[in-house]
């Protein structure tokens, strides 16, 4: 047996399945105190008020949590980064057995949720294949090719090489869906001039398609990209000029491995005088709100 604990409002709700799962990483690494905890629960209710039970997923003390309650997110939140563990794939034999706190990322929060029967996640970006690198590839993208489950996401974070990380997408077999969008998103902006599988404008086509290919036996999640509200989306020109800033800092500095992310994230914050930032908080609520929808559909058609 491993160690897991499911909050009893998200076991209550299994059956249903009402229930949309969120990653923990963005409270530990990927933002600073106290917008990390803001969000974390700012995104938990933009689910609730779309019609379903958040399930933020983390690790305490060596325990598995499907649905951290407010005292673990704020635990989370508030410790720092360097004495947690950033809990991918790789990392959960270690984490049990060393009784870490730490934070799940995609591809840990997607083995997460299905080990609890959970169906829809949303996050912000996914990991992809890294710029300069072919073989920098994050085990996100195994992950989401080999588990069943929809995961709404602003595409892949733009500090990654986007281009490979389709090309990446299509070679694993996963859909990719634009969400009332014809196009990929670059995370901070809606369009990375790339396409999409197919367009879907509601949750139930989102749900239909996750079935069918499901019924086939085919395993791989369904990708759902939804691009940042246009209020806040930068322009992609200024946000390429900005990035390649960002890496070539990064280079300098000898920043390799789990460290690459959270760097180039702040970073940009700082190089766009935090409208970054402003821009990640903005689409990471909207994708709870779209996963919500999708969770809500999700239960219904099931």
């Amino acid at each position: 047996m491993i160690p897991m604990h499911i909050n009893p409002e998200v076991k209550a709700h299994l059956v249903k399945n009402d229930i949309v799962a969120l990653e923990s990483t963005v409270i530990t690494h990927g933002l600073p105190y106290p917008q990390n905890e803001k969000l974390a629960l700012d995104m938990e209710q933009e689910v609730r008020e779309n019609g379903c039970i958040p399930a933020t997923v983390g690790m305490v003390r060596g325990e598995l949590v499907i649905g951290l309650n407010k005292e673990q997110i704020h635990d989370l939140s508030s410790t720092n980064s360097s004495t947690m563990r950033k809990i991918s794939q790789r990392d959960y034999g270690i984490g049990f057995a060393k009784k870490m706190n730490g934070g799940t990322t995609v591809a840990g929060t997607i083995l997460a949720s299905l080990q609890a029967g959970i169906k829809v996640f949303a996050t912000g970006g996914i990991g992809g294949v890294h710029r300069g690198s072919i073989f920098d590839v994050s085990a996100d993208l195994q992950v989401l090719s080999q588990n069943p489950m929809i995961v709404v996401c602003a595409g892949a974070k733009s500090i990654l090489d986007l281009p490979a990380t389709v090309e990446k997408l299509e070679t694993l077999g996963i859909p990719v869906l634009g969400y009332q969008t014809n196009d990929f998103p670059a995370f901070y902006s809606t369009s990375s001039g790339l396409g999409v599988d197919l367009r879907v404008d509601t949750p139930e086509e989102v749900v239909e398609i996750a079935q069918y290919q499901w019924a086939m036996g085919i395993k791989s999640s369904i990708l759902v990209v939804v691009p940042p509200p246009s209020d806040v989306a930068l322009p992609n020109e200024e946000v390429e000029k900005e990035i390649q800033k960002a890496v070539h800092d990064a280079e300098e500095k000898g920043i390799r491995g789990a460290k690459v992310t959270p760097f180039l994230l702040e970073r940009m914050n700082q190089l766009t005088d935090g409208k970054s930032m402003h821009t990640n908080l903005a689409l990471l609520t909207n994708n709870a709100r779209v996963a919500a929808l999708i969770a809500k559909a999700y239960s219904q058609k099931k």
